[in-house]
């Protein structure tokens, strides 16, 4: 069995790492047993209680991965994507949980981490596959364990260590469709027998899938280059220090979406190519994003040791939105963002023979602001928003395992979390195109009035979520385990508040807390043999006081055209969602493998109190689609002398769902005076997309060269959408997947 087969292995079976605690996670096949040591101490996959998935690097390099939203065809009831209007803005749901709304003052439901490192905002965290030694996704609450505490999940960003013994170089080259050329190169050199320097560039670009036919550029291009570079010191057998810095500058052109309306007069007529749009905004965008951390650990005694990982990033986005996708000054936002954060967590880790566990203390402050103008040509007026929130949490969590018996083991965890949110609110009526506050200003406006002028809110939310989990072994190959967790995500304020609209100034208070109490029950075990793997997973989730944003369009004066917009965040009474989860994989031979995964979810909002009157029936719940499946395989044929070829396949199938938590429905023809012809609902169908793809790695390992299908059948997935009746044409468009790409690799090993 070739080097590169035993890799493949612990990415190919089911929820290789167990990585939802803060340690190296490691796999390694002997016997046809995958080991890790994700709880402290090795244990066989089988063992560890918790659903989660994992894959490779090596592994999303050989199915043709680009960046982290594949990640979502392999895992059950998620969804990872790229945010509307945005290159490279993620919006991650597990579960039914997450965010919408990438704007500042909205907290993830899903937490992003790269080694370790929690990163509070969305903007830029669309990570490309390049130096990556492992992606994990944990499903359902997390924060007993480490760092910050996250809702909905986690998904965990694991780079490559370095090589203390020998120096490392890794190139490789990427060309396809659409006129797509990538180059990424890492390595790394042992400076002495105790310090090693590391480094890894990437510069990504492609022409778009589409064209603005306003200005002639492209449309769905792609701009981004991304570098990294780190040093290890292990000066003793009991202490090491990692230090790293990395930054993505993504000067890819703004992507304002496929409208799906005529204009108004019937001038602009729907374009043939989903991917095309007549947005006269511009096209200059561009998201920088860089960040320092150091990675400290000690091995007090063969039981103890203690672990620090601070950290200090920041980011800053200049973005052209163009709501109602057509060449006139009409429902324009042009926005800037900026963000901060400064981190720092303590981990105590004690190993003994029954009890293993973790403690330790999280401190999290970080801002993040922004600016935009609304501009409105057809009411001659605009909107300016602005605000800034400051985020500083405080929180200590412990979590320790005892084994009863060799067949039954008790997890306690517990966490304490304590929120500060202080924030600013601004929002003003100017008359003219673009105001005199946004950027450098545009002094031939005229300033109406202050909508909006709130300084210095603050608002403090704490909680105790506990966790606990029994697991047991029926049998030397089957394990059970169930398990209970509360999950926290603390309150906040509106950043696009109305203070002129609210008389009671009930805006001011802010919005609350949302809780989750998840149950689960799951079996993972092997049959036939150890050739077939399996993971089943069963959750109900009690989910209160949900965050719901909702922005509409308002007809102020009666004329009965829209002329302003009113935002508002409310708290849901209750939800519940129920699952099922499935992950396998079976070993027809030495050569070939079958995969398999499948998610079912029943997510429903089933109390919204408004007026005395529940109106659940009106709210859907977003982004969770209610079956998700992925069959694949990998056959890796050697080839004797010449090496050996890795083909992979897969079929990724999501069922219809909903965008935003209103249906986008749709209207019939008559429906409105305004479009005759009526509007198709921009919800997304259900679609199935095919990969295929072939790998040679050299006898050596040297050498790889590969070719790799994506979209086969050329789906146009919609992911994101507006539908917001505002100015003259109102926003009603919407934003899609990839289509059909093949893409040649080769890469060289040292």
């Amino acid at each position: 069995m070739s080097p590169r087969r035993l890799r493949q292995l612990p990415a190919c079976a089911v929820a290789t790492a167990a990585a939802c605690i803060p340690a190296t996670v490691t796999a390694q096949v002997t016997d046809d047993e995958i080991v890790v040591t994700a709880q402290r101490r090795e244990q066989s996959i089988q063992d560890v209680p918790i659903a989660v998935t994992a894959v490779s690097g090596d592994f999303l390099e050989d199915i043709g991965a680009i960046d982290i939203t594949d990640v979502q065809k392999i895992t059950p009831n998620a969804t990872i994507e790229v945010a509307r209007g945005s290159n490279s803005t993620l919006i991650a749901f597990i579960r039914g949980v997450g965010q919408q709304d990438p704007l500042w003052g909205f907290e993830p439901g899903v937490g992003l981490y790269v080694d370790d490192v929690y990163i509070a905002r969305p903007q830029g965290a669309v990570l490309d596959i390049f130096d990556v030694e492992r992606v994990e996704v944990l499903r359902g609450p997390q924060g007993t364990l480490y760092g910050r505490n996250t809702i909905g999940g986690a998904i965990k960003y694991v780079t490559k260590g370095l090589n203390m013994e020998r120096p490392t170089l890794r190139v490789r080259v990427n060309a396809g469709s659409y006129e797509q050329f990538d180059q990424i190169v890492s390595g790394s050199i042992p400076l002495g027998e105790t310090f090693a320097v590391g480094g890894a560039v990437a510069h990504y670009t492609r022409d778009g899938f589409g064209e603005n036919l306003e200005t002639g550029v492209d449309h769905y291009d792609k701009n981004i280059l991304a570098g990294r570079v780190s040093a290890e010191w292990h000066p003793t057998d009991t202490f090491n220090l990692r230090i790293s810095a990395d930054m993505t500058q993504d000067d890819s052109n703004a992507k304002h979406g496929h409208r799906l309306l005529p204009s108004r007069d019937g001038t602009f007529q729907v374009t043939n190519n989903e991917y095309d749009t007549r947005a006269g905004i511009g096209h200059d965008n561009e998201v920088e994003t860089r960040g320092v951390s150091a990675t400290a650990t000690w091995d007090i005694s063969e039981k103890l040791t203690l672990k620090s990982v601070t950290a200090y990033r920041e980011g800053e986005t200049v973005t052209p939105i163009d709501f109602d996708a057509l060449p006139q000054q009409d429902f324009d936002v042009p926005a800037t963002y900026e963000d901060s954060q400064f981190s720092q967590e303590f981990q105590l880790i004690y190993t003994g023979e029954r009890l293993s566990g973790v403690a330790g203390l999280y401190y999290l402050d970080g801002s993040a602001s922004g600016d935009f103008d609304v501009i409105l040509s057809s009411l001659g007026a605009t909107i300016y928003q602005a605000g800034d929130q400051t985020k500083e949490n405080l929180s200590a969590y412990a979590d320790f395992t005892y084994n009863v018996t060799d067949r039954l083991g008790v997890s306690l965890g517990a966490r304490y979390t304590n929120d500060k949110t202080v924030a600013d609110v601004t929002r003003e009526l100017w008359l003219g195109l673009g105001s005199g506050s946004f950027d450098s200003g545009n002094m031939s406006s005229v300033f109406v009035a202050t909508q909006t002028g709130y300084e210095d809110l603050e608002r403090k939310d704490d909680e105790f979520t506990p966790r606990i989990t029994i697991d047991y072994a029926l049998t030397p190959e089957t394990n059970a385990y169930a398990s209970f967790s509360r999950g926290f995500k603390a309150g906040g304020f509106d950043p696009r508040a109305r203070a002129d609209l609210d008389p009671t100034g009930i805006t001011q208070e802010g919005f609350g807390p949302e809780k989750v109490d998840s149950y689960e029950v799951g079996f993972k075990g092997r049959l036939l043999d150890n050739r077939l793997s399996y993971s089943i997973a069963g959750f109900m989730a009690d989910y209160t006081d949900q965050q719901i944003t909702v922005q509409e369009g308002v007809d102020s004066d009666g004329d009965g055209t829209n002329d302003t917009f009113v935002s508002s965040v409310f708290n849901a009474g209750k939800s519940e969602y129920l699952g099922l989860e499935f992950e396998g994989a079976f070993r027809l031979s030495e050569t070939f493998t079958l995969a398999a995964m499948a998610g079912y979810i029943d997510a429903e909002i089933e109390e919204i109190i408004s007026g005395g009157v529940n109106i659940a029936s009106n709210f859907v719940t977003q982004n969770t689609p209610e079956v998700t499946t992925r069959f694949g395989f990998i056959y890796d044929h050697d080839l004797g002398n010449n090496g050996n070829i890795i083909f992979t396949g897969s079929a990724s199938y999501r069922e219809e769902y909903f965008l935003a938590n209103v249906p986008i429905q749709g209207f019939g023809p008559g429906d409105n005076p305004a479009f005759p012809r009526g509007g198709p609902a921009l919800d997304p169908d259900e679609y199935t997309v095919f990969d295929l793809g072939a790998n040679w790695i050299s006898e050596s390992g040297r050498w790889e060269f590969g070719v790799f299908g994506r979209n086969l059948s050329d789906e146009r997935a919609r992911v994101a959408a507006y539908n917001l009746q505002l100015g003259n044409d109102w926003a009603y468009s919407a934003f899609y997947r990839a289509p059909r790409t093949v893409t040649a690799t080769i890469g060289f090993n040292y």
